[in-house]
Order: C-alpha cells, then structure tokens, then sequence
C-alpha cells in the first residue's frame, strides 16, 4: 500500500474558516474532522453516535460535537443555528453522513424507502438550505456533498443507497446553479471503497482483494485520501470548481 504523506497540504484559506461536518464522528468523517483541524480550522460536527463523537470531539478539541439524529429536519435546523451562533457563521458545510446498509428489491417497503431517503439524500438539502443565509452573509462559501461510487458500478443489494447517492450529485448541479452568483460553490466527493471499520463488516479480505484488483491503482483508499480531496475543494485554491463531481476511487472500474 502507498503511505499516505506525514505532511498534508497546508491551505491557508482554511485557517478560521467556520466549519461544519455531518457524521463526523466515525470513518470518513473522523477523519475529516482530523484534516479540518490540521488546518486551523473552526469546526462543529454532528453525529448520532453519541459516544464516537464524543471522543473525536476531545481528540480534536476545540471541535464541537452536536449530537443529532439527522432524520429529524427541525433537529438538524436547531443544530445549524445552534453552530452557526457558537461559531459566528458557517463557511463550509461538508455533508457526509450516510449509512450503506444493505437490502434486497423485495424486502423494501414504502416506510423503508422512505428512512432510507431520510438518513441518505434529504438531510443534505435541508443543511444546505440553512446555511446558505450565513455563507451569503460571509461573501460566499462551499458545501461539499458525498456522493459514492457504488451507483456508477451497480454494485448488489444497495438499490436505496445508489438511489440516493445518485440523486446528490444531481442536486449538486442544481445548487451550484443557483447559488453560484452568492459566490458559494457546489461540489460533490465520490469515495470509491474506504478503508474504514465499517466497510470491513461487509467484505471478507478476499472481497476487499477483488477491489483492489479491479482499481487501477494498488492499495486500499483511506478516510485521509478523501479528507485530502475535501480540503482542497473547500478551499479558496478551488475557487472556480463547482457543480462537478470529483472522484477518489483509485481508478475502480
């Protein structure tokens, strides 16, 4: 596997920035909290794991943990408000938290389908819906959303969450053309398979070999590979990128 540099990036644009993540308490998101705060920069996460955010939240002080069940809107509209006082306004809003779980065609049922809309694609709106007044305020801003490379393969058993993921990456188009004059930028992350405790729950080592087999590069991606992209994409050097996805797959296919 290629080891990830000692030394990221340094972005000074990212140096008080007001930050806000979505399940930042475990896997990818944990690292995003780590990348942000490398930076300097002010960061609130959300997360329904009390107890993991918790710990990243003391790892990373002064990261503000909220916790919030991104499910409930009104919640999540309390929360931002809540961030956005504490911090004094948002810039950035990583929208990250999702949930991969597996199911066939016909154990779905329209209460299902609808959780499964709630906990993957809804949220992402309604947090970029509240933020937006704030980033306006500041001059501009950028919201990152978290697409997935499971929808572009057709992976098995994830016909909800490739539903969902695929949805984002249209509203990313949409948001970047309507708020691109308020000079806030729209992008969507697509991770290829993130090495994370919660992807190896799903695949056995001769699973993950079989991924890595079919990337064009070796090695398994990390939760600091996509937080790299992240980063860069909230940055002012990503000044003119939005409404495109950017991808982080080690080149799966």
């Amino acid at each position: 596997m290629t080891a990830m540099p000692k030394i990221r990036a340094q972005y000074h644009s990212l140096a008080g920035k007001r930050v806000l993540i979505t399940g930042g308490a475990t896997g990818i998101g944990a690292g995003l909290v780590e990348a942000f705060a490398e930076q300097g920069a002010h960061i609130a996460f959300v997360d329904v794991n009390h107890e993991a955010g918790a710990a990243v939240a003391e790892r990373f002080a002064p990261a503000r943990f909220h916790a919030c069940d991104l499910r409930d809107i009104a919640a999540l509209q309390a929360t931002i408000a809540t961030v956005a006082e504490q911090l004094g306004g948002i810039d950035i809003l990583i929208n990250n938290a999702a949930n991969d779980d597996r199911h066939s065609i016909a154990e779905v049922t329209p209460d299902y389908w609808d959780d499964r809309m709630a906990v993957n694609l809804r949220h992402l709106f309604f947090a970029a819906q509240a933020v937006v007044p704030y980033m306006r305020q500041a001059g501009g801003g950028a919201i990152v959303n978290f697409g997935s490379i499971s929808w572009h393969l057709g992976l098995p058993d994830l016909v909800l969450y490739q539903t969902a993921k695929a949805a984002i990456e249209g509203m990313t188009r949409s948001l970047a053309r309507d708020l691109g004059r308020d000079n806030i930028r729209v992008t969507t992350i697509v991770p290829g398979n993130v090495q994370t405790p919660r992807q190896e729950k799903w695949y056995t080592p001769e699973g993950e070999a079989e991924i890595v087999s079919a990337q064009c590069l070796d090695g398994r991606i990390q939760p600091a590979d996509v937080a790299a992209l992240a980063l860069f994409l909230a940055s002012d050097d990503a000044r003119m990128c939005t409404g495109h996805d950017y991808f982080v797959d080690a080149g799966w296919r």
